[in-house]
């Protein structure tokens, strides 16, 4: 054997450069796979509700702050009622409705309502309602309204009071009252019921039309509602129930206008279209 090939025999085999890159890549058996760190995408996603709570939560701290701050600051003598003007008071004096409202102990103006106003002033029979204008920091102006007397009326005692259109009774009266006086015939209690009976009566005498108003003496009212108007002249004028009265009172004015009537004539118009005049009954 010639010594070329006997050193052939015992060189080691070479590997190709593609064996060993493949080798290198595969993983030593028996060791655990290294772990995977967490993206950033998904720390982010896992956080954003606590970061939304925080935010909530501070959200929430600083509104109830602001809102006690804010009513701390309401309370203070700067927001509390120190002038009030008072409009429409006739028929009580300025002191007494401003002592009666409250607002003389200086409320804070952010509690003050014209309802509450309007309940203290009740006390009064003319005040019907009341409204209150805030001027900012601690202004008001109380505008009241005051019923308005139609008609007059003797009371049990036969003193005269007057009366609204809502048959109220709104206090004592002079004997020479340029207001037509309510009559409420046969009544079954001592005193004049202003709210339970004479309301029609007090109702015909607020819708009394201009054109023959200050003729009317007496609007009186049976217990079953028939209204009659006694003039001045003297004439008298059956209304019948309180309704059409626009009707009624326009055939009235028509034979005022129109008709010779006598002392004591009595017209009927409870139907305004059917007219019927007698003359005044025998004595």
């Amino acid at each position: 054997m010639s010594r070329r090939a006997a050193i052939a025999t015992t060189q080691t085999p070479t590997r190709s450069k593609s064996t060993k890159r493949k080798e290198s890549r595969r993983k030593p058996a028996g060791r655990a796979a290294a772990p995977r760190h967490e993206s950033s995408t998904t720390r982010a996603v896992k956080a954003a509700p606590h970061r939304f709570t925080k935010m909530m939560v501070s959200f929430a701290l600083v509104v109830t702050l602001v809102v006690l701050a804010g009513q701390w600051a309401l309370h203070q003598s700067i927001f509390r009622v120190q002038h009030v003007t008072l409009l429409g008071v006739h028929h009580e004096t300025t002191a007494q409705v401003l002592a009666a409202s409250g607002l003389e102990s200086h409320p804070t103006m952010v509690g003050l309502s014209a309802s509450a106003v309007e309940r203290n002033l009740m006390s009064f029979t003319w005040i019907r309602s009341v409204s209150l204008a805030k001027h900012w920091p601690n202004s008001v102006i109380v505008t009241v309204h005051e019923s308005v007397s139609v008609a007059v009326a003797f009371n049990s005692k036969h003193q005269l009071q007057f009366v609204d259109a809502d048959g109220h009774d709104l206090g004592a009266a002079p004997l020479n009252a340029n207001y037509p006086t309510l009559v409420w015939t046969n009544p079954t209690t001592a005193a004049w019921p202003f709210e339970r009976a004479g309301r029609d009566a007090a109702l015909v005498a607020s819708q009394l039309p201009k054109a023959f108003a200050a003729q009317v003496s007496q609007v009186i009212e049976t217990p079953n509602g028939v209204i009659t108007l006694k003039m001045t002249t003297p004439v008298t004028f059956v209304l019948g129930p309180a309704t059409l009265l626009r009707a009624k009172f326009g055939a009235i004015a028509s034979v005022i206008a129109r008709t010779t009537l006598k002392p004591g004539d009595i017209v009927d118009v409870s139907v305004p279209d059917e007219l019927a005049v007698t003359g005044a009954p025998p004595s």
